[in-house]
């Protein structure tokens, strides 16, 4: 029995984004998707995040900031910091002072990073130590194959570009688990969230040791031999060094229909490559918009390149350096005025796992962008419904509700430190399953909704 007309007009639907697409929408999903897991393979890091978005932003008309004297309607820059931060911005017509549109994504993921002091040798293994960055469990990152991924500051002040585990001749390296058939007192003893232990986080490096008689430690001799030759390092390199343990695997296509994408780094990687986009399709906007991909909000937006920072001031403040009216105290005027979208993902309903969600505001993949309105801010009524009009009339799948039940959990985004400005911001991004996973799961129909939802929005 289908829907009464009294029905289809008072009542919210639940249904997939697929349904709504037109033809042509459907194709441009799937292309979308193909393009989304090339930028995947290639950002693994916050750094090669900055660096892949550069270069598609510059391949689009995109210059850097820096070499504009004065900007003008129409204009395209962007502006990067540190090498693990981005933002790009188009002119707008109107001022500054009457605010900008935004969206914000953060570039950073769940991951392992090596300790300080990482190479050991044990049971004539090399390994190396690690610490988990951002919320993962730990059970999930054994008997995975795994690439290391950073930058090395060497000895005489030299910086190097290191990636192991990503082609195909690389070796990739693991995190040993116990076997099923000795494990009777790990499973009886240990949580699930204790299968593994943090400090059990080590990965295997090498096995041969080195042919050197006067050597203690041959096996992990051999494996700083091995680098000293490929990369010229010593083991107080590593000392001053960024090396992130991220999954040695390549995003695929899930599903017989090949609807959705399993990879690792989607959160927030999915945003930041719609917003990516979004940003690049906007032709001289009314209002300036500014897309801002950050660091560190894995771990609560610390550090100099993340949320909390003052990479919003001084990005506008950079903008206002190149204008012809140079007034610096619209800054926070500007910002005040400004409109935002935090771009992050959410939590989609996995099937085994619904009663982790209230079945009412739950969140559903393949259903379109997804607003979360109480992430920490709570947006006014007057931004919701100013949203929900823009994406209506413009035709954006989009739906509503919240990460999951009150008393399971939950977690903030970059709005919570962008709100301080006084600015309209709302949480809008993508829905995934496996969070936080080595392979985590997204719709194409969502990331093509979400790029629609973040263009809208800043065209708007």
């Amino acid at each position: 029995m289908g829907e009464s007309a009294l029905e289809k007009k008072l009542l919210l639907k639940k249904e997939s984004a697929w349904t709504k697409f037109s033809e042509q929408e459907r194709k441009m999903a799937f292309t979308m998707g193909d393009n989304y897991k090339v930028f995947l393979d290639a950002v693994k890091t916050e750094r090669e995040a900055v660096k892949e978005i550069i270069k598609r932003a510059k391949a689009k008309g995109f210059e850097d900031i820096a070499k504009s004297k004065e900007l003008s309607y129409g204009d395209k820059v962007y502006f990067v910091f540190k090498e693990k931060a981005v933002a790009l911005i188009v002119i707008g017509k109107e001022g500054l002072e009457t605010g900008l549109n935004v969206t914000g994504a953060h570039i950073d993921s769940p991951r392992l990073d090596l300790k300080p002091t990482p190479l050991y040798e044990d049971s004539s293994l090399a390994l190396f130590k690690t610490r988990p960055y951002g919320g993962v469990k730990y059970y999930q990152w054994a008997n995975v194959p795994l690439a290391l991924h950073g930058v090395i500051v060497k000895k005489d002040g030299t910086k190097i570009d290191f990636v192991i585990g990503e082609n195909e001749k690389d070796p990739v390296f693991v995190i040993g688990d116990l076997l099923p058939h000795l494990s009777r007192k790990q499973d009886a003893e240990r949580k699930a969230k204790d299968t593994l232990k943090g400090e059990e986080l080590n990965v295997i490096v090498g096995g041969i040791p080195i042919d050197d008689k006067d050597a203690k430690q041959k096996v992990k001799l051999a494996v700083m031999n091995i680098l000293n030759t490929s990369h010229g390092l010593i083991e107080e390199d590593l000392a001053s060094a960024e090396i992130e343990v991220v999954p040695a695997t390549k995003a695929k296509d899930v599903g017989f229909d090949r609807s959705m994408i399993g990879s690792y780094g989607q959160d927030d990687r999915s945003c930041a490559f719609s917003q990516l986009n979004a940003i690049m399709g906007v032709q001289k906007p009314k209002r300036t918009c500014l897309a801002l991909f950050v660091d560190k909000e894995e771990i609560g937006s610390t550090g100099n390149t993340g949320a909390q920072s003052f990479i919003l001031e001084n990005i506008v403040r950079e903008i206002i350096s190149r204008s012809k009216n140079k007034d610096y105290s619209a800054v926070k005027i500007a910002l005040q005025n400004s409109k935002a979208l935090s771009a992050d993902v959410t939590a989609g309903v996995n099937p085994t796992f619904k009663d982790a969600h209230d079945e009412k505001n739950a969140i559903y993949i393949g259903h379109g962008i997804a607003i979360d309105p109480l992430v920490k801010t709570g947006a006014s009524a007057e931004y919701l419904g100013e949203i929900r009009k823009l994406w209506n009339d413009k035709k954006v799948p989009w739906q509503i509700g919240e990460l999951g039940k009150i008393d399971l959990g939950g977690g903030g985004t970059v709005a919570m430190f962008f709100s301080k400005y006084g600015l309209d911001i709302i949480d809008a991004g993508i829905p995934l399953i496996s969070m936080h996973s080595p392979f985590e799961i997204s719709s194409k129909a969502d990331i093509f909704s979400a790029y629609k939802a973040y263009l809208v929005f800043l065209s708007s």
